[in-house]
């Protein structure tokens, strides 16, 4: 079963189970990947799971933004209604690369592409991303990478 299908399935036991959060929330999933779907002309032949992953990743980033705007302008409830998106989300998401195993491949890319200054910090995060694809989060990598090359 595809993820896109995973997605469809969940949706529909959610509008008989009557959750609402969980409902509004995979709408809007599908209507994201739909949206990708339409934009590329594949509507017919449907996105691979890897796309719809890189899709489900930038919309649980975009929630956790939205989660870190409310929380800092002191609105509490949006961001908790927020997070629990990201967390509904999530569910479909691979699971995250722990920080020590992340740890050795920025170490392996820093080695490999010979990196020593700042300068050379896209090209190790861009080598990382590739090899840890949707089970690392972009900001962790550089965050990582920067520690690294600023040691």
């Amino acid at each position: 079963m595809t993820i896109k299908q995973q997605i469809d399935a969940d949706l529909k036991t959610a509008m008989l189970g009557g959750d609402k959060v969980l409902t509004t929330t995979l709408r809007g999933l599908k209507s994201a990947i739909l949206n990708v779907e339409i934009s590329e002309n594949k509507r017919d032949t449907g996105l691979s799971d890897e796309e719809v992953t890189n899709i489900l990743g930038k919309e649980a980033k975009k929630r956790q933004e939205s989660a870190d705007m409310y929380t800092q302008g002191n609105s509490p409830d949006k961001a908790a209604a927020e997070s629990l998106e990201k967390q509904v989300i999530e569910k479909y998401l691979p699971a995250q690369m722990d920080d020590e195993a992340l740890k050795n491949l920025v170490e392996a890319a820093v080695t490999e592409t010979g990196a020593a200054t700042m300068q050379d910090m896209g090209k190790v995060i861009g080598l990382v991303k590739s090899r840890a694809g949707a089970s690392a989060d972009g900001g962790r990598i550089a965050q990582m990478v920067k520690q690294r090359l600023a040691a």
